[in-house]
């Protein structure tokens, strides 16, 4: 192995740690300075695909804006061969639209996990994030369990509609079918 490639792994991790960084310092141009010339942000629980550096810098500017106090604290890093994955807590005051989602001023904190690749200059070239969606529309007021107080009122309105639209499917289905 190469002294270059040997000194891979430290650079590539320094580059992740100056992401977040400048995450948690607001500081959008410096976040989009770690990404390469090609750059792709993965939202997989949203299943948003960006693209391209104005692609990704929208996603981090819709970000910045609805959460204006993001904090994010590290507590695990794995260093893979062709990849940094890290494991974090996400922090911040839900204070601007976000997903279509108008201000709650809610506070959240849930885990994430992020997935960084790399191009040939060890800068970035994607991000891909995991987390669990339906806890994160919990902490804002928008998603109840529904066996438990106001989810199980949910459920039961919710419950007729759900039913409805089923039949309406299937007959409708059954309609194209025999077409």
């Amino acid at each position: 192995m190469s002294t270059l490639e040997a000194g891979r792994p430290q650079k590539r991790i320094a580059v992740v740690e100056e992401h977040i960084r400048s995450e948690n310092r607001h500081d959008l141009d410096a976040v989009m300075a770690t990404f390469g010339v090609v750059a792709r942000y993965d939202d997989e629980p949203w299943g948003d695909r960006r693209t391209g550096r104005d692609g990704v810098r929208a996603y981090y500017a819709e970000l910045m804006r609805a959460l204006p106090d993001l904090a994010i604290t590290v507590k695990h890093r794995h260093v893979a061969a062709d990849s940094v994955i890290v494991e974090v807590t996400i922090r911040g005051t839900h204070q601007g639209a976000w997903r279509g989602l108008p201000a709650t001023g809610r506070r959240i904190e849930f885990p994430l996990c992020g997935i960084f690749t790399f191009d040939d200059d060890d800068l970035l070239a994607g991000e891909r994030i995991y987390y669990d969606r339906a806890a994160v529309l919990r902490e804002l007021g928008l998603f109840h369990e529904p066996m438990r107080g106001l989810g199980r009122l949910i459920t039961v309105l919710n419950h007729p509609v759900t039913i409805v639209c089923a039949v309406l499917r299937r007959r409708t289905g059954a309609t194209a079918e025999s077409d």
